[in-house]
């Protein structure tokens, strides 16, 4: 029998409030893990180590008895943090790392060493058996409903897809904003939920209300893909700015992606760009809005606390 999340983790109940960019904070972590969830922060949401080191002690400080956090980590040579950053996260022995965007290997080998768990982002069968193979602790299924780098299988088809060829514990990533899809997801195969857009407009995000507000107004519709933030296809609200700028690379970047010499530094100089914009929208008005979100802001009426965004989930 493959764990249960609330099993792997040590929660009530089986959630993790996904990690997601200038969104995720210690404020809606420490809230999600009183409320019987688990909680992830992107890693690079913290510019320095000291900051990154700071964050981990407010949590460990505020972790209530039977709860748990992590963090996320980019394991693409693009992120020039990530070796200090897995250093850090397993010196303090938090609760599990999740890799995106990269070989997970390194991440596993050196996690393990502490006690550290390891839950790797995947988006087909071919990656999650390399995964596997790597003696992760669970895949995290991103399926086409979710926000940031979607993957392009359906739910409950990727659910069942990796849970009936590999041995470990399937997490569903994307397409849940309410208890009927947590159950769905748990019906068929999943073994907890990770969700991220539904507490974008939540009272404890730090992010501008501008971008709080754009998660109630719009809707699933509302939701394109665009190239201009990272290179990888990335899931964002189809603001104005956004239909004036395009959603495809233009054709220099596209030449340089394609060159194994100079691949690396195109990623890396439109992560920069991307990161810029992304990060103006998020932290104040302006009519540059790149909005990052997910189809599952249709399930969100207004600004809540986090810990009431839950009960929808769980009652």
């Amino acid at each position: 029998m493959k764990p249960t999340l609330t099993e792997l983790l040590q929660i009530k109940h089986p959630i993790i409030m996904a990690p997601m960019f200038l969104v995720s904070n210690t404020a809606m972590v420490i809230e999600g893990m009183k409320a019987g969830v688990a909680g992830c922060i992107p890693a690079l949401n913290y510019r320095t180590l000291e900051e990154l080191k700071a964050a981990i002690k407010e949590l460990k400080e505020a972790k209530p008895e039977g709860g748990s956090f992590g963090f996320n980590l980019i394991v693409n040579k693009s992120n020039i943090k990530y070796k200090d950053q897995l250093r850090v996260l397993c010196e303090e022995k938090v609760d599990f790392i999740i890799t995106s965007l990269g070989s997970p290997e390194e991440t596993i080998k050196e996690a393990h060493k502490s006690g550290v768990k390891v839950f790797c982002d995947v988006t087909d069968l071919s990656f999650a058996k390399k995964v596997e193979s790597l003696k992760a602790d669970a895949l995290i299924a991103v399926n086409n409903q979710a926000g940031g780098h979607r993957g392009n299988i359906g739910p409950e088809d990727l659910i069942k897809l990796l849970d009936e060829h590999t041995s470990l514990p399937v997490i569903s990533a994307g397409g849940v904003g309410c208890k009927a899809d947590v159950d769905k997801m748990l019906n068929a195969g999943a073994v907890g939920v990770s969700i991220g857009s539904l507490f974008i407009p939540s009272e404890e995000a730090k992010v501008s209300q501008e971008y709080k507000q754009a998660c109630v107004d719009y809707g699933a519709k509302d939701i394109v893909m665009t190239e201009k933030i990272s290179g990888t296809p990335c899931t964002v609200i189809n603001t104005p700015y956004v239909q004036k700028i395009g959603t495809r690379l233009n054709w220099l970047e596209r030449f340089l992606n394609t060159n194994k010499r100079l691949k690396k530094w195109a990623k890396l100089i439109r992560f920069m760009i991307g990161n810029n914009a992304v990060t103006k929208a998020a932290t104040e008005a302006t009519y540059k809005t790149v909005w990052v979100a997910g189809p599952t802001i249709e399930y969100s009426k207004t600004i809540l606390p986090v810990q009431k965004i839950i009960d929808t989930l769980v009652k």
